[in-house]
């Protein structure tokens, strides 16, 4: 009797993990989603790999993440101001119609082998583009999209366990489909997969939002949102540390295939199961996050995972064992996705509604849009001091923000009632 309650109080538990599946829009969006970002893992791995073999320099794997994330740094801010006057469910069908060409175009020059690194930039620069508009209005679109406050923390949590199976299971799958039959049909697959995520963003019944009539200019409301933004201190600081981990942590993802070929002696099917334990440890933190009630103690969630993810990099950075390298990167993955999943759940409960699409498009450009400033620079030093001792030095960057953000802890927790 004991065990059948046992069993019992478990699957009560995994349902109530994921509660928000109660809304059919969010079942729609949490299903076509993962079809789409499936694709678009593979995609990375395969252009990742696909540039690497091209150029032999890791300059360029800094490069062409710097030219697909530069947009968000410009054009995030802006995208927020719409994503508070525009239709956020249109707007996200045309977000992912651009990325869905543009993948079917890879797989074009590919296929006729008329594929360079100058036509790669220029297409991850627009699909760049395109990604800086979906991320603020996909992030806004959330609590219209289920309806039910209650359900937002569960939703944002599973958003990032949608990511991040994504993230565990694509390149893995990816660094076989290059090995068996080459990045071009990698890069074709991630263009059908797009039509998972479009078909369910046609089919939501979402009840209109009747939003008041924009005052002012764009540049006036970018001002106000960024006033809100950087006088409301627990956000300001929130912020702070994403940017930080972002200028110098996320870009070690970049230089994967540096560690996969060069460092750990591998192929393509190496590289997919680093990008693998990186998700599977991201996915473990997403259904961690994913089971919590309530928003308690997540101000001291968020300082532990940024000193995990720190300590993870550096350990990282002086592995010569692939098994090793493999747990190292989980927790790396693990501190990285519950670091910015739950500042973004943070974020998504405290600001105000009329605010909300321009609060997350700032969010949105700390990871996005800093991100390729760090892997241009980074990219640029590795040519001297080589990758590994990069991403040491870039750990330790990371491991100080850790330690300023930990010094704010209990004044987000007290400014935000939740002592």
């Amino acid at each position: 009797m004991n065990r059948f309650l046992d069993i019992r109080s478990y699957f009560q538990k995994v349902g109530f993990a994921f509660r928000a599946l109660q809304s059919r829009n969010f079942r729609l969006f949490f299903y076509g989603g993962m079809v789409s970002l499936m694709g678009t893992w593979i995609q990375n791995l395969a252009l990742g790999w696909l540039v690497y073999k091209l150029t032999d320099s890791a300059f360029y794997l800094g490069l062409v993440g710097f030219a697909g994330q530069i947009p968000a740094l410009l054009l995030s801010p802006i995208a927020g101001v719409y994503a508070d006057r525009l239709n956020r469910r249109r707007m996200l069908i045309l977000t992912q119609t651009i990325p869905m060409i543009l993948a079917f175009l890879l797989a074009t020059l590919v296929f006729t082998n008329t594929i360079k690194v100058s036509y790669i930039m220029i297409i991850v620069v627009f699909n760049g583009i395109a990604l800086s508009f979906d991320t603020p209005f996909r992030h806004a679109f959330l609590l219209e999209m289920i309806g039910d406050k209650k359900l937002l923390t569960n939703a944002v949590a599973l958003n990032s366990t949608l990511v991040n199976t994504a993230r565990f299971l694509g390149p893995t799958i990816g660094g076989f489909m290059i090995a068996l039959l080459g990045e071009g049909y990698c890069f074709l697959i991630n263009g059908i997969s797009f039509i998972g995520v479009i078909f369910a963003l046609m089919a939501m019944r979402v009840t209109p939002v009747i939003r008041s009539k924009p005052s002012g200019t764009i540049i006036a409301q970018l001002k106000e949102g960024l006033a809100y933004t950087y006088h409301f201190k627990p956000v300001r600081y929130m912020i702070l540390l994403v940017i930080t981990t972002s200028v110098f942590g996320l870009p070690f993802q970049a230089f994967l295939p540096v560690f996969a070929r060069d460092i750990l002696a591998g192929d393509s099917q190496m590289l997919g199961l680093l990008t693998g334990a990186v998700g599977a440890g991201a996915l473990t933190g997403a259904f961690y996050l994913a089971s919590r009630g309530s928003i308690r103690g997540i101000p001291q969630l968020i300082r532990f995972t940024a000193f995990l993810f720190a300590v993870g990099l550096m350990a990282f950075s002086f592995s010569r064992i692939p098994w090793l390298s493999l747990i190292l990167l989980y927790f790396t993955g693990f501190g990285m996705i519950v670091q910015f999943a739950a500042t973004n759940t943070m974020l998504q409960t405290v600001v105000e509604e009329d605010k909300r699409g321009r609060v997350l498009s700032f969010y949105s450009m700390s990871f996005m849009g800093f991100t390729p400033l760090g892997s241009l620079l980074l990219g640029a030093i590795a040519e001297t001091i080589k990758v590994p001792m990069t991403l040491f030095f870039s750990a330790i960057l990371c491991l100080g923000s850790a330690v300023l953000y930990s010094r704010k802890t209990s004044f987000i927790r007290k400014s935000l009632g939740l002592t």
